[in-house]
């Protein structure tokens, strides 16, 4: 990416503009010399030191008795350079081209604030006015043919390259402005304008992508037969940003990329949208706009020389330009295409054996964000001072997620294996199951286009069943690891809401942004949100039902991974079931499991006594959850005591996890233990 010209704001082709606007300058420069002499030659005081301050008698009758006169007109040959490259995109007429120098002529060379000081008869009055620069263009004050050029329709209005000021005054002292970017690009100076700072870039043949993008072919087609607005709804993965670049830059135009959020943010989003159509004007470039989720200010950005691309998840509506444009569906990149661009991403060797496209086979991601993703671990690669290798290439993917997410649910980095999970062994064989949907979808929707018609998404939905504590969330979180993902927890208070219609709204929300995010969703308790509809006896009833009957329809349409976890799977409703990839019913862990639960929960690093991991595993029917719970509380106490973990230790905090569940600590369950309880206060 450059905002510069290839030979910067002072090379070459920067002096060929300069030198080319200057030369007219020189000429309008003798039109000024050849004003003063008209002026001084009918000028009744022409030695009055103050003069511009007043108006004498002798100056109102020289004013009656003189008709004020156009010059003749320019007849110079179009410009080669800057001037003229702006004059045919802008499509400025001779006169417009005329008009344009007069005014910014003071901002180019200082002397002229004088001349037009003296011709305006007033000194504070240094910019030319509309009556003065129609003269000086060869055309009467009252003519329609000149007059038209300066309204707020005309070419270089509406283009922003010239400001006409003082609305107030009447129509010929109003003066005219050039701003300053149109100087500065005229003068040879490729920078941006700086209120555009971290709202717009600029893209030049340097971000062409490595790989042909689905679409683009057609946009330079619609570009070439001079289609000036398109529309591209995004699909997650899709990268229509992407896709109208490469199409603008393959047309031939270059590309000023917009962010639509922040310019809707703006407070002077007005002005803003105005110096966002003049600098696409400036470089003969094309607008991308997006990501658009509700109504663009479209007119404002619109220009017959300017080609216009909207992107975003929402569908066109018609009422946002009366112009048809070309749609067109961003839809994710084939393998093949991903491939290319990681390949051309990296920087640096890769670990033998390691596929990059493969590694990151289910990360649903654009060409842009491949680039970042691949930039982002080949610096990884780089700072831990190895070739790039699977962790890399999934934690460069994992940056490309967006922040939006964080606000409606807990991100929580996954930190466990396979090897952590206590499961039987058809359990964790339906977890693999899950994972292995997750690796593959591409293939078996795509490509082998399994899932047809009916609008459903690319999701996979799983269901996580069974009682407190005994896996459902690491399970989840294991899964998320095996895929390089990220769990994220979806906070329920945020979501339900006592408003009608506002859980709906909650619940669209989290949907839209897991949708664009590579990472794993958790819907802990989910009975409380996908609980079962019921026969309507009030409307309470009734709105509960209509939650129902959205959350049914989103779970069709979703693009992410969702797990669902409950504690209660007879309360939920039928039809989610049926909307399920995975089912998986989590068992309470047997006397085997619950042994190696223990040794487990208890670890390798905790100093550990004379431990009867046997007795425990067959007295105490305790979850994993409970289990790992009183394994930390048996290690609080040793600490506290500065003593190894026993059964002492573990004994008491097992009374406590008793005492938590309601249970009584008896002889039964503790036997030849249940004295070692009596110290805790038990």
């Amino acid at each position: 990416m450059s905002t510069t010209s290839p030979a910067g704001p002072a090379g070459p082709a920067a002096l060929v503009g300069a030198e080319d606007l200057l030369t007219r300058l020189a000429a309008l420069e003798r039109r000024i010399r050849d004003a003063v002499a008209a002026r001084r030659a009918t000028d009744p005081a022409p030695d009055d030191p103050f003069r511009g301050l007043y108006l004498s008698d002798e100056v109102i009758d020289s004013l009656l008795a003189t008709p004020r006169e156009a010059f003749a007109p320019f007849h110079d040959p179009a410009s080669p350079g800057r001037l003229g490259h702006l004059a045919r995109t802008a499509a400025l007429s001779t006169v417009d081209v005329e008009l344009l120098l007069v005014a910014l002529a003071p901002d180019v060379d200082s002397r002229f604030e004088q001349f037009y000081g003296y011709l305006n008869d007033d000194v504070t009055r240094r910019r030319a006015t509309t009556g003065l620069a129609l003269r000086l263009c060869g055309l009467p004050e009252g003519a329609s043919a000149g007059r038209t050029r300066l309204d707020p329709a005309a070419p270089l209005l509406t283009a922003g390259l010239l400001v006409v000021e003082d609305r107030d005054r009447p129509f010929l002292t109003r003066s005219l402005r050039v701003p300053d970017r149109v100087v500065a690009h005229l003068l040879g100076d490729d920078r941006p304008d700086p209120a555009l700072a971290g709202l717009a870039r600029v893209a030049d043949d340097l971000a062409r992508p490595a790989a042909p993008l689905p679409g683009a072919d057609r946009l330079v087609r619609g570009l070439r037969a001079g289609i000036r607005l398109a529309h591209l709804r995004e699909r997650p993965g899709g990268g229509g940003r992407e896709v109208a670049s490469a199409a603008l830059l393959e047309a031939g135009f270059a590309v000023l990329e917009v962010d639509a959020e922040r310019l809707a943010a703006e407070p002077d989003r007005v002005a803003l949208r105005a110096a966002v159509l003049r600098e696409a004007v400036l470089r003969g470039a094309g607008i991308v706009l997006g990501p658009v989720d509700e109504e663009p200010a479209l007119d404002a950005l619109r220009h017959p020389a300017v080609p216009l691309a909207v992107h975003g998840p929402i569908a066109w509506n018609p009422r946002w330009s009366v112009d048809p444009p070309v749609l067109h569906e961003a839809v994710p990149l084939p393998v093949s295409a991903r491939a290319e661009l990681w390949a051309a991403g990296l920087r640096g060797p890769v670990a033998p054996g390691v596929d990059p496209a493969a590694a990151t086979e289910h990360f649903v991601l654009g060409a842009g964000q491949i680039a970042r993703a691949a930039e982002a671990a080949s610096v990884a690669a780089l700072a831990d001072g190895e070739d790039i290798t699977v962790a890399h290439l999934r934690a460069g993917a994992r940056s490309q997620n967006a922040a939006g997410l964080q606000r409606l649910a807990r991100r929580v980095e996954p930190a466990v294996t396979w090897d952590d999970l206590v499961l039987p062994g058809p359990v964790v064989g339906q977890l693999k199951e899950l994972a292995s949907r997750a690796e593959h979808r591409d293939r078996v929707i795509d490509r082998w286009r399994m899932r047809p018609g009916g609008g459903r998404g690319r999701g996979l939905t799983g269901l996580f069943a069974g009682d407190s504590g005994t896996g459902k969330t690491m399970s989840a979180e294991v899964i998320a690891a095996s895929l390089g993902l990220d769990l994220y927890t979806v906070n329920l208070a945020t979501v339900v809401d006592k408003y009608v219609g506002e859980t709906e709204k909650n619940l669209e929300r989290i949907f839209t942004e897991a949708s664009g995010v590579n990472g794993v969703l958790l819907f802990d308790e989910a009975d409380a949100i996908f609980g079962k509809r019921s026969e309507v006896r009030d409307a309470h009833d009734r709105y509960a039902n209509i939650e129902s009957a959205y959350l049914l329809q989103r779970m069709e349409t979703f693009d992410g991974i969702a797990v669902l976890a409950t504690n209660l799977r007879a309360n939920l409703d039928e039809a989610f079931t049926r909307r399920l990839d995975v089912v998986v019913d989590f068992p309470l862990p047997d006397g085997e499991q619950r042994r190696a639960l223990w040794d487990h929960c208890l670890g390798p690093h905790a100093p550990r006594g004379a431990l009867d991991l046997d007795f425990l595993a067959g007295a105490f029917e305790l979850a994993g959850g409970h289990i790992r719970s009183a394994a930390v509380t048996a290690a609080y106490l040793a600490a506290e005591g500065d003593r190894v973990v026993g059964m002492r230790e573990v004994v008491g905090a097992v009374a406590r996890e008793y005492r938590k569940l309601g249970r009584l600590v008896g002889e039964r369950e503790f036997g030849r233990y249940l004295e070692l309880v009596r110290p805790f206060g038990q």
